[in-house]
């Protein structure tokens, strides 16, 4: 106790330390940057190649198992997961952890090199799986004009954005896109002679841009170069094209036109979509929230500036504000449960110099911990806030056990510098002994698999810092406080138990006093223990609470092949579909081609009428109806919405015969389950493509070859952009295509062809037959597969999960075809044996370190007998509350159990005390029982306090937060009560009697002969 000695020597470098430690944790929380997730890039990657309108067969043969062999040779790829749809294939590509920055440039690299000779590749997307997001500030702009709002959004909105430095991009999506159309008329064409591309390559070669050659004399080189591009639509028009007849103005044999731009990207409010959808992301210096500050400054200068009058500027989301809310939601949290612990503290000590040492211990080590976070460049955001909910809750345990032994020693009579070392020394063990069990209990979350872990290492660090921020102020803030505070506040006093004290005195001297007592106490616990086990099938189970406060993303994804009327008419029905759900008040749709996502904002403050749940729930369920239909093939959400989940079953196999056959079995067992509805299967959905087959013997009559006829095919459905044209300092893309476009395969059969015989109809040479094919073909690493979807509701995913799994062992397989789990089933059983496995090490790592802290192999296990009583406590509060067992309750258990190992180490640490001042093993039971009743207590109801605000605050984070507390409050008040009674009878039980010389003593089988205490 030397450092102690030397603290209580010091007091005023213990006092400026501590106001340095204010100061440093004050400028900490203004530089520790404010995000919704940590940046954390993922061990996966997606692949998505645009093929035009290649079937899907087609793209699987020479799109998708190329890349998929060639991504397999390279070392570390874990799983390749691929669809093939019309004119489309993605993938999905998972690695080995902590390999991504070698791999994942080789496989962009490689997949480039695959495909890059291949003619029908149009388009190759790649990028690894993160949690940063390029936008997180969104707008919509609207007006009565869409050119007069573009010219606004693209001159003056964007650019004055752009310019703060905390932007970092901004993205019009929407903006009205003109281009200029060449219309070309198929009889003016035919008449002249001219081939369509021999046209376009005219207007592309006269409109760019090129170095010709170059003039050179004894100094100087002169560049000279082709700059006789159009100036305008007039220009375009009078464009001659050789033909044999002569020279030909294009005006004579196509319409020349700018028009709006038919894109591929739209996006819509509430169904309309007159207006633009504003997209801003940060830069790399700012955070979320400051980012969002100065974007709403700036809007609010244009405003005054009336630079908006005219035009309708809305905010849509913005992810600083749930960042706000989320952290003034833990400010108010750990400023309820601070002064619920201070009400707790002062009712047990009934001293005001006390309870303000605990008082002043609390932001001290809170301030510690930011100050670690920030030299740890962590961030505030959604996982450190969770870890700081955990840690605060059980801040003041170590402070409190410290100050209170000092308390009791002062009662004792002790001087003061005396009850201060002596109080410190005597719990010093424990208390060490406490805080490395509840770290060791966290090390294990790390070992979380897959992404999951990522996230969990960052929780289970900021919950250690607190922790150890917590001990150090114990051990150095609390003594001198104590020795400076407490010099005259406590007098000596005579020891009396109370009423409560005397009764548990008296019960566990009954427990103690023979062995069949105690043997009686932990069959009746056990009993318990295991009818609680029961019970869990009523608790409902989820994978992830939602974490965003009333806000939505769905993402819809849709068949191939679609038209832009059949996406609005998807898109009307969306809009109608949300706007009928009660608390939904706006909804924003993007287009993103063969995907769309939806954005639905909910109601909020005095307008709310329902749970963010049951929202969540009706969003999915009426979106899902749009199935029946519309050409629909998914709705799921991606931000984790609660009580609505993906079932996925993969049946895997060569032929799809078999797979059909299996997979419509599977549906009709699924569809017979309560709360699965919406059963679907991949290979259901095919669509009728046309086919053509050439008359070899007809084309050799008319000498033509079938290169030629596919060429006349190919320009009858003539639709080519072809570069672009700068006019009046505006580009334009060029755009080619017939004024009258083909819409039948009779206009398409009676094209006329120039053969050597005359002019011929197109149905002489070729004939078109319709055949269904797929509209996806999907593998995994290389293996076919059909995956059957369906959605739950009204029940829990814990027993849905386990009635699948009932149906997957009764379907009967043929050889080489097996049914696997995937989708939310999937991922929730391989988290819940993940929290299984990490429990089990986290339980022999807290052994472990009791074991080396009481050298003794046998006293660790009396203190881990306490923690199945918890469980029973977690079971019940979840199951009375209807809070989901999650992650988050998941995490509240794991810190649980090293809560509740504190309380009972305090019990046996003082009960070895006794023993060695000669007490037997009854005697020292009780009196241990009774000294460290008052300390239990008060660490328990200050947690219980701490976390109070969390189970029954509403508001932001309050989703993911409550089941959490709610599993340590309930757990924790269940546990205290019955470590008072159950570690004394498990100590009893396992102690023999053993005579001396003296008298007859009650000696453990394991004698402390050299204990480190």
């Amino acid at each position: 106790m030397g450092l102690l000695k030397f603290i209580l020597e010091r007091k005023i470098l213990v006092g400026l330390i501590t106001v340095l430690v204010l100061i440093i944790g004050l400028f900490a929380i203004y530089r520790l940057d404010q995000e919704l997730l940590p940046p954390v890039k993922m061990d996966g990657a997606y692949v998505d190649v645009i093929a035009g309108d290649l079937a899907a067969t087609e793209v699987e043969s020479s799109i998708t198992e190329p890349v998929e062999k060639a991504v397999a040779g390279l070392d570390g790829i874990k799983n390749i997961h691929s669809t093939s749809a019309i004119g489309r294939s993605t993938m999905e590509i998972t690695w080995e952890e902590g390999l991504g920055e070698k791999i994942y440039p080789e496989l962009e690299s490689l997949i480039h090199s695959v495909l890059s000779n291949d003619p029908n590749v149009q388009e190759i997307m790649t990028g690894q799986y993160s949690t940063s997001s390029a936008y997180e500030f969104y707008y919509d702009l609207s007006g009565s004009d869409m050119s007069d709002v573009t010219a606004f959004a693209e001159d003056i909105l964007e650019p004055r954005l752009e310019e703060l430095p905390e932007v970092g991009d901004v993205a019009l999506q929407g903006a009205l896109e003109e281009e200029i159309m060449i219309r070309f008329d198929y009889e003016k064409i035919q008449n002249s002679g001219i081939d369509p591309i021999q046209a376009i390559s005219t207007i592309r070669e006269e409109n760019t841009e090129t170095t010709l050659g170059e003039f050179t004399d004894e100094s100087t080189t002169q560049l000279l170069r082709w700059n006789a591009a159009s100036q305008s639509v007039k220009d375009i028009e009078q464009t001659r094209i050789s033909s044999n007849n002569g020279l030909v103005q294009l005006k004579d044999i196509a319409d020349v036109t700018i028009e709006p731009q038919d894109t591929a990207s739209y996006v819509w409010k509430n169904g309309s979509n007159d207006f633009i959808f504003i997209q801003i992301g940060r830069s790399p210096e700012a955070t979320q929230v400051e980012m969002a500050n100065a974007v709403r400054s700036e809007i609010e200068k244009m405003r005054e500036e009336k630079l908006l009058d005219g035009y309708d500027l809305n905010e849509v989301v913005a992810q600083a504000d749930y960042v706000e809310e989320a952290l003034n939601g833990v400010t108010s949290n750990v400023l309820i449960g601070g002064i619920l612990s201070i009400i707790i503290l002062l009712m047990f000590w009934r001293n005001l110099r006390a309870t303000i040492i605990i008082g002043v211990s609390i932001p001290t080590s809170i301030l510690l911990t930011f100050i670690s976070m920030w030299l740890l460049d962590y961030s505030f955001n959604i996982l450190s806030l969770i870890a700081l909910g955990l840690g605060i809750g059980m801040m003041v345990d170590s402070s409190i056990v410290i100050l209170e032994s000092i308390i009791r020693k002062k009662e004792q009579g002790l001087s003061h510098k005396k009850a201060v070392i002596q109080g410190t020394k005597e719990v010093s063990t424990a208390v060490i002994a406490s805080v490395l069990t509840t770290i060791a209990v966290f090390v294990p979350v790390s070992l979380l698999s897959g992404d999951m872990g990522s996230f969990m290492i960052i929780l289970a660090i900021v919950v250690a810092i607190t922790l150890i921020s917590s001990v150090i102020v114990a051990f150095t803030i609390i003594p001198a406080l104590a020795d400076k505070l407490l010099v005259n506040s406590l007098k000596k006093q005579k020891e009396k138990d109370n009423m409560l004290v005397t009764v548990y005195r008296q019960s566990v001297s009954w427990i103690v006093r023979k062995k069949r007592n105690s043997l009686i106490l932990i069959t009746t616990f056990t009993i318990i223990f295991i009818s609680s086990l029961l019970l869990i099938t009523k608790i409902p189970m989820t994978i992830m609470p939602d974490v965003y406060n009333r806000y939505a993303e769905v993402m819809i994804e849709l068949e191939p092949g679609l038209t832009k009327n059949d996406k609005e008419k998807i898109i009307n029905a969306v809009d109608q579909s949300l706007n009928s759900i009660e608390d939904v008040e706006n909804n924003y749709v993007l287009d993103e081609g063969g995907v769309i996502y939806s954005i639905i904002n909910m109601t909020k403050g005095e307008n709310v009428t329902r749970s963010q749940a049951e929202v969540n729930e009706e969003i999915i369920r009426s979106l899902n109806k749009l199935k029946d239909t519309l050409p629909v093939t998914s709705v799921e959400s991606a931000t984790s919405v609660s009580g609505v989940s993906t079932i996925e079953l993969l049946v895997k196999g060569e032929k799809f015969e078999e797979i059909q056959s299996v997979s419509s079995l599977l549906m009709k067992e699924l569809e017979n389950l309560n709360g699965v509805v919406e059963v679907s299967s991949s290979m259901e959905r095919t669509s009728k493509q046309e086919k053509i087959t050439v008359n070899d013997s007809n084309l050799l009559d008319a000498g033509l070859t079938a290169a030629q006829v596919k060429q006349i095919t190919e320009q009858a459905f003539l639709n080519m952009p072809f570069g672009e044209l700068a006019i009046e300092s505006a580009t334009f893309p060029l755009t080619a295509s017939w004024k009258e476009p083909l819409t039948t395969k009779d206009e398409l059969l009676d094209l006329p062809v120039t053969t050597i015989n005359g002019s011929q109809p197109l149905s002489d040479f070729i004939t078109i037959t319709e055949e269904e094919a797929p509209n996806q073909i999907s593998h995994t690493d290389g293996t076919r597969y059909a995956m059957i979807t369906a959605t739950t509701g009204g029940r829990d995913l814990g027993s849905i999960n386990r009635e699948v799994q009932q149906i997957i062992s009764n379907v009967e397989t043929p050889d080489g075809y097996n049914i696997e789990l995937a989708g939310d089933l999937d991922e929730q059983q391989k988290l819940m044996q993940d929290m299984l496995f990490i429990l089990g090490i986290a339980i022999f790592l807290v052994y472990l370190v009791m074991a080396v802290q009481f050298n003794h192999l046998f006293h660790p296990l009396i203190v881990m007998s306490v923690i199945p009583m918890t469980l029973v406590g977690v079971i019940l509060g979840l199951l009375l509350t209807q809070q989901e067992l999650s992650i988050m309750s998941g995490m509240g258990i794991i810190m649980l159990i090293g809560i509740v190992l504190n309380n009972a180490i305090l019990l046996i640490d003082r009960t070895k005390q006794l023993r060695k001042t000669g007490m037997s093993v009854p005697d020292a039971l009780v009196e241990a029982g009774r000294n460290r009743m008052r300390p239990i207590f008060m660490t328990a109801f200050t947690t219980v306090g701490g976390m109070l605000p969390l189970a029954v605050i509403g508001g932001a984070g309050s989703d993911y937060q409550a089941p959490m507390a709610t599993a340590i409050i309930s757990g924790l008040l269940f546990a205290t009560l019955i470590t008072l009674f159950l570690i004394p009878a498990v100590y009893r039980l396992f102690s023999k009697k053993e005579r001396n010389s003296q008298k007859d003593n009650t000696t453990e089988i394991i004698e402390d002969s050299k204990s480190v205490i």
